[in-house]
């Protein structure tokens, strides 16, 4: 299998037709599937699937709504191809653009090649300015410099997609995801129309979840392996910071001032105990990192190719 293209719906019964259609029309040539992942809907978006799907359609049912990152878990999971396209069933994506993507994935020897939304069919309000704040905040933290970090048309080489470790809501985050595992990636314009049936799922109430993600994806980036450099750090910053005005007010009590009840006294004591509980933890999280790692036989490490010389002469 050359190609999987991953779907998450929600309640998309009037865009399956077009959608399959759509597909079907841009991957003539291609070896491909449809892997669609139906996360909970309440509509009959099951049953159009099932009267519209042909040998090249595979329909993954989840038992309730859990969300899109864990929609694309699923699919992802299920997916056999070479190359894995994620891409949104609200048809304002367009499959279309898969063959470009997929050519520059392998002329440019990327690893995952990224959709910009070029011309994009939302409102700028509610859809436009929060993205486009949530997408600056992401390039600054992280230092993973897209423009379009809510595009969910992506193409992925098989062995990114399958590692990246997607929870809770990180689809938001799967450039920073990739880029752990030293993925290559690229961008380019795609095409993105307005949405025609159904309505958004998205609106911003989702900024909040944004930005909690946010701060675990810079954890993840900078101390996943190392979170003593962390709170090591913040444990010896803060009770230095302690000792010297304890050592401060130490000096003034010689010196015959009264310091009980001060507030100064007050931080002096908070600090130290707070490095003390920093440092701590972060010893704590040094030793559940490696029963992560060791538990799971995980690697510290990706390797993108191994080669040897000798073994290519044998062949």
């Amino acid at each position: 299998m050359h190609l999987s293209v991953v779907i998450t719906l929600l309640n998309e019964e009037d865009n399956i037709a077009p959608l399959l259609d759509n597909i079907h029309q841009s991957l003539k040539g291609y070896d491909y599937e449809v892997v669609l992942v139906d996360d909970g809907s309440t509509d009959r978006t099951v049953e159009r699937i099932k009267e519209l799907a042909n040998e090249r359609v595979r329909l993954v049912i989840l038992s309730k709504n859990f969300g899109q990152t864990t929609a694309m878990a699923a699919g992802i999971d299920q997916a056999r191809g070479t190359y894995i396209v994620t891409m949104d069933g609200d048809l304002q994506n367009d499959a279309s653009d898969i063959p470009l993507m997929l050519d520059r994935l392998e002329q440019e020897n990327m690893d995952v090649v990224a959709g910009i939304r070029a011309k994009r069919k939302d409102g700028m309000l509610l859809r436009k300015l929060p993205s486009k704040i949530a997408n600056g905040l992401i390039r600054r933290l992280t230092g993973v410099y897209l423009h379009d970090y809510g595009c969910t048309l992506k193409v992925f080489k098989k062995n990114i997609a399958k590692n990246l470790g997607l929870y809770g809501e990180l689809h938001r985050f799967i450039p920073v995801l990739a880029q752990i595992q030293g993925g290559r990636m690229m961008e380019m314009p795609v095409k993105h129309h307005a949405r025609i049936h159904g309505a958004s799922k998205y609106g911003l109430g989702r900024t909040t979840k944004v930005m909690t993600d946010l701060i675990l994806m810079v954890f993840l980036q900078r101390y996943l392996q190392k979170p003593i450099h962390l709170f090591g750090g913040l444990g010896l910053l803060s009770g230095f910071a302690g000792g010297v005005i304890n050592l401060y007010l130490l000096i003034e009590k010689l010196m015959g001032a009264d310091i009980w009840g001060r507030p100064l006294l007050i931080l002096g004591v908070t600090l130290i105990l707070a490095g003390i509980q920093f440092f701590f933890f972060g010893l704590i999280a040094e030793i559940l990192v490696r029963i992560y790692f060791e538990s799971q036989q995980k690697k510290t490490y990706y390797v993108r190719e191994v080669f040897n010389p000798a073994a290519e002469e044998a062949h």
